[in-house]
């Protein structure tokens, strides 16, 4: 950066088992951390990054007292598949963005498009920035062999999911719980799942360090996963060096590039997967995805760009009016 500027995210951070949005900002804060740019208070930041539909009323707040600062909108979706409730969400994440958001943060093109096209306006600045998890805890674990492997010599298949929404992949869970040949794989399932597996193994919601230690453990990762703006599961099992078989649809593709196959549904999943199993060292060689260290500094960027704007004369901030505020109490 050209100059020092002071980050502050406001977000409520969680420990243990939570949302994947939850897990990024934390790696980003610790990053920011040690870029020594980030504050706590929000009164000592140049920057306020918020996150999606999270703690908006406080966002209206910060941005009537704090009319000097910018506020850099992390967007999350568009989450209108989950039906009506999820329409109202992505009402007030567009809405919020385009009276409160001077930069927008997109985790992919593909929910860059898509917002657009449910409705979201085009922004001033606007950036797409994938995620990255924690280095310290999710990273290549020395040499990979061709597979770790099961004591009786079985190929490792791993999935997760926090939520039970089945828009999370089941139906794809429970066909390979039914049809996999569980005589060549062993599977395990991380979190919650909707209901029991005959032959998957279930480990309940576990912390991010046990979550890395169970990827180390296996040799593919899979995720049937249909709808992710920039899936933190995948991230994590990509930066463990773990060969990937992905669900066909939205961001998957586009974070996935070349480190594993994509499948478009019980027709062809043991298929990718039985690929993947035969050329697991080729995948393993494939580049590695950027990095927190990279993410990090693409955030800051993007930050100091508004802020040299801002300093030229080119852009001034966005000022809540009563009537926004008014708007805004009705979409919150």
């Amino acid at each position: 950066m050209s100059t020092e500027i002071r980050i502050h995210i406001h977000c409520e951070f969680h420990d243990g088992p939570w949302g994947g949005g939850n897990q990024f900002l934390k790696a980003l804060r610790n990053e920011l951390i040690r870029k020594d740019c980030y504050v706590d208070d929000p009164e000592n930041g140049d920057v306020i990054l918020f996150n999606s539909h999270h703690h908006l009323k406080e966002i209206m707040r910060l941005e009537r007292r704090y009319r000097d600062k910018i506020f850099v909108h992390r967007v999350d979706g568009p989450i209108s598949y989950r039906g009506e409730e999820g329409r109202k969400t992505d009402k007030t994440i567009f809405t919020i963005n385009s009276l409160v958001a001077d930069g927008t943060v997109f985790q992919s093109n593909w929910s860059r498009r898509e917002s657009h096209k449910q409705g979201m306006k085009d922004n001033h600045y606007e950036t797409v920035i994938h995620n990255a998890p924690d280095p310290n805890i999710f990273a290549a674990n020395g040499q990979a062999p061709r597979w770790v492997g099961a004591s009786n010599g079985k190929i490792r298949l791993i999935a997760m999911s926090w939520s039970i929404n089945q828009g999370k992949g089941f139906d794809i869970y429970h066909f390979l719980d039914e049809h996999l040949d569980f005589e060549k794989y062993e599977m395990t399932f991380v979190g919650r799942s909707d209901r029991s597996f005959e032959n998957i193994n279930i480990i309940g919601p576990v912390p991010s360090e046990q979550v890395a230690q169970h990827l180390h453990q296996h040799d593919i990762f899979v995720s049937a996963s249909k709808l992710e703006a920039c899936s933190n599961s995948l991230v994590e099992a990509l930066n463990c060096r773990l060969p990937s078989v992905v669900m066909n649809t939205s961001s998957n593709p586009e974070i996935l590039g070349e480190r594993g196959q994509i499948f478009d549904g019980k027709e062809d999943v043991i298929q990718k997967i039985e690929k993947v199993a035969e050329n697991i060292d080729d995948y393993r060689q494939t580049p590695p995805m950027p990095n927190i260290e990279v993410v990090g500094e693409r955030y800051c960027q993007f930050f100091e760009m508004i802020l040299s704007e801002i300093r030229n004369g080119h852009y001034r901030t966005k000022r809540l009016t009563f009537l926004d505020s008014i708007r805004l109490r009705f979409t919150l």
